[in-house]
């Protein structure tokens, strides 16, 4: 199996990130983004490109740090929004979009789907980031629905056909970049981002990273290993990874993404 993936990998080459232009992070909640591609998306605006956050929903009942009696779902969902704005503000992103729907999976796949579909014919990317739904220890509904609804749409986005069907413009996405993945493919050097992608997130993310909190913690250390993690593979100082796939890529070849 893995001679066929070298061989199929040969005959169609991984997209290369950092040669596009135009990015898409998909995130199901606010600060997921920053979690699973932060360095990235800076390092990405840092060299010019054109990069949109959408995040899907609105993060209402993310009370892990908060007594429910002290704010409501509405108040958190408002602080949240604006935690965001200052978070991408810090990655040198300003195009920050809101899906609007709610946390804990309470949508339609429809209307989740329509959400990302309309804004890449908006946005018009290249490439999508978006959280891998094959990962077997994910269990939060939102990330596995926001993965499989961003690798759909960015498998349909260029079929004029089908994009009309919906009443939008096609979008030129030529690859798809899941981040929380298992199985990374492509990695990006983030040398010199890492502060900037944590700074981003325990700087402005305090609804759920409260300072000195075990939560900032163990997620600060565990940014920390896999940066150094996969620098090591990629023979960079730091590194995000991510599985990467291209148009070929993204149907009848299932080895493409091991």
């Amino acid at each position: 199996m893995k001679l066929l993936s070298q061989i199929i990998r040969a005959a169609a080459p991984l997209p290369v990130l950092e040669t596009y232009q135009r990015f898409l992070f998909v995130g199901p909640h606010p600060d997921d983004i920053e979690i699973g591609a932060g360095a990235t998306a800076a390092k990405l605006a840092d060299a010019g490109k054109e990069i949109c956050f959408l995040i899907c929903t609105d993060g209402r009942f993310g009370f892990d740090h908060i007594p429910a009696d002290q704010i409501t779902p509405e108040e958190l969902a408002r602080i949240r929004k604006e935690e965001a704005l200052h978070s991408a503000q810090m990655l040198g992103v300003t195009d920050v979009r809101f899906g609007n729907l709610s946390d804990g999976a309470f949508y339609t796949r429809e209307e989740l789907s329509s959400v990302i579909l309309r804004t890449i014919s908006e946005f018009q990317p290249e490439v999508i980031f978006c959280p891998d739904p094959s990962v077997t220890s994910e269990c939060h509904s939102d990330h596995l629905n926001v993965g499989e609804a961003s690798k759909r749409a960015a498998c349909f986005a260029p079929n004029t056909k089908i994009m009309e069907r919906h009443g939008l413009q096609s979008a030129p996405v030529q690859a798809v970049a899941f981040y929380m993945t298992a199985k990374p493919n492509r990695y990006v050097g983030t040398n010199g981002y890492l502060q900037q992608q944590l700074d981003a997130i325990f700087l402005c993310h305090q609804t759920q990273f409260p300072k000195g909190s075990s939560a900032e913690k163990s997620i600060r250390l565990y940014l920390k290993i896999r940066a150094y993690d996969f620098g090591l593979k990629s023979l960079h100082k730091t590194a995000e990874g991510f599985r990467v796939l291209g148009q070929t890529h993204m149907h009848c070849l299932p080895e493409a993404g091991d």
